[in-house]
């Protein structure tokens, strides 16, 4: 069995594709944790094809925020003009499916969560190494995929030590080792690599694997500008951060 597992889609629906596609050949199913919509142009798009795609789903902060789960406060004044703007645009039943998705969830040995395993509900971020070996007891899982951040990195704790590995990762599981994988941003990196991250979890040869995928940024950027929303939004697809 081979998953592609995504996350921080925000509603950029060439990204998604491009990740899709290029998954299609290499994994058997996909699974997603969080931020479907935010950012970009395209949030119904995106949700209704990873809400038809993903054989599991968890929300995102960006989820709570335009099902009113949180307040719009706590957002930066582009990131709040993004989810006020996608509100305008979802119906009463997207806006409840959102609200409707899970914090956490299981699927086989790894746990999906789309900020910190503990406390997910206040949406930490996990950047440096201290921050990842302190929430291994927050998970019983042997793995825990995470975004939110959009820098991939893993964390590894064993009885040889805690490893700490930033930026793209291919990572064999070695037994009697615990995992924390960022699996990146597929719609909006930040690393100053425009294209979209996802991660290939292959359980039979225990390997989990960060790959980029280029895409249309420009067609992404022009939809952006086209709907209104914050040209900072745009332009930073091309900077990718």
């Amino acid at each position: 069995m081979r998953y592609a597992v995504l996350s921080d889609i925000h509603a950029n629906l060439e990204a998604l594709q491009a990740v899709l596609a290029d998954a299609a050949p290499r994994t058997d199913a996909v699974l997603c944790l969080g931020d479907l919509v935010g950012y970009g142009a395209d949030p119904v798009a995106c949700i209704e094809t990873v809400a038809e795609r993903a054989e599991a789903i968890v929300s995102g902060n960006h989820e709570h925020a335009v099902a009113g789960l949180i307040d719009l406060d706590w957002f930066n004044v582009h990131a709040r003009a993004a989810a006020e703007w996608t509100q305008e645009r979802l119906d009463v039943d997207h806006r409840s499916y959102l609200g409707a998705l899970p914090l956490v969830a299981e699927v086989g040995d790894a746990t999906l969560v789309h900020a910190s395993p503990d406390r997910p509900d206040e949406w930490e971020y996990l950047l440096t190494a201290q921050d990842g070996f302190e929430v291994f007891g927050a998970f019983k899982t042997r793995l825990c995929f995470f975004g939110h951040s959009h820098l991939a990195g893993a964390w590894s704790l064993g009885s040889s030590g805690p490893e700490h590995r930033a930026g793209a990762v291919e990572l064999e599981l070695e037994r009697g080792r615990r995992y924390l994988v960022n699996v990146g941003s597929v719609g909006q990196p930040r690393d100053r690599d425009p294209r979209a991250s996802y991660a290939i979890w292959d359980l039979d040869r225990g390997v989990v694997t960060i790959r980029r995928v280029a895409y249309d940024v420009e067609a992404a950027r022009a939809k952006i500008l086209r709907g209104g929303l914050p040209r900072f939004l745009a332009d930073r697809l091309a900077w990718g951060s």
